[in-house]
């Protein structure tokens, strides 16, 4: 049994989704069972039925649920929402991990994971990675860029003025499709030989938000603009659409270290682990081309 936590996110649903269809027993961990319609209980692709999803309901904050959801669980894919508690709750599901027995924990960590980072995000996922290497259990750590989806996040202003807005500047990020993350997360999954192992996951190219901006002109047929923006005006945007104050000031630390162009390297994580290429972003932008009309 596979257990996989976030499995409502964009990351998880993709990774419950391709376990799925591999006919792998997979036991998916919600808070919220009633808002958890995106999980495929009973997959149907090519045409065959794959029943082999069981949702079961844990808090992170509760231990005990933690427990029952591991019980009989052998490998899983740690992930939590990014919060002031993400590094208290993973550490806690570590431990419950260990109790239960599980041989081997696939961890979706972060680009330049680093307990000395300006970054908070980087310090509470090195954090994590250092209490999963303790345990003794076998790790898998994922350590993903920017992710090429999190432009949906900008798909309204899209949409209506043809422009997204971010405190970017010029500097360049090698940014991954989540597509691809779950491929490689399902491999650790499945397949022996990456216990131990270290994925940095980037896309195969580092671009500008405006040469991002200019792939999606192409893809949409209509001119798509990049808009250069303060930290401050970032950060007050992020607070009027409900981000939280920690999770906001996180995500300006980010975009502090795209500026300074700690986030533009390509890295071979993706072929390393599955033996292909990672997808580009023209092909990101196909394919999502839609859900930016």
């Amino acid at each position: 049994m596979i257990l996989v936590t976030g499995a409502t996110g964009s990351n998880g649903t993709e990774i419950v989704k391709r376990l799925a269809t591999r006919n792998v027993q997979v036991r998916a961990l919600v808070r919220n069972r009633e808002r958890a319609s995106a999980i495929p209980t009973s997959m149907v692709a090519n045409g065959i039925a794959f029943p082999n999803v069981e949702m079961v309901e844990g808090d992170f904050d509760l231990p005990a649920t933690l427990l029952d959801a591991l019980a009989g669980v052998k490998r899983a894919f740690l992930l939590t929402s990014s919060s002031e508690r993400a590094e208290v709750q993973q550490i806690a599901f570590i431990d419950a991990a260990r109790q239960s027995g599980v041989a081997h924990i696939v961890k979706l960590s972060q680009f330049g994971a680093n307990a000395s980072s300006p970054g908070r995000f980087q310090r509470y996922h090195a954090a994590v990675e250092a209490a999963l290497q303790a345990s003794g259990m076998a790790y898998t750590f994922l350590r993903p860029n920017l992710f090429m989806q999190g432009l949906l996040n900008f798909r309204s202003t899209i949409a209506t003025q043809s422009a997204f807005y971010a405190a970017a500047s010029n500097a360049k990020v090698s940014a991954v499709d989540v597509r691809d993350i779950a491929e490689v997360a399902v491999a650790a999954l499945t397949e022996a030989g990456h216990e131990g192992k270290i994925y940095e996951l980037t896309g195969p190219q580092a671009l500008t938000h405006a040469e991002m901006a200019e792939h999606l002109s192409t893809v949409l047929n209509r001119r798509i603009a990049f808009v250069d923006t303060s930290p401050e005006s970032m950060h007050d945007a992020l607070l009027s659409v409900g981000f939280p104050v920690w999770q906001a000031d996180g995500l300006l630390e980010e975009y502090a270290l795209y500026r300074r162009n700690e986030a533009a390297a390509v890295m071979s994580g993706v072929h390393q682990a599955i033996g292909k290429d990672p997808r580009n972003f023209e092909a990101f932008a196909r394919d999502y081309a839609t859900m930016f009309s």
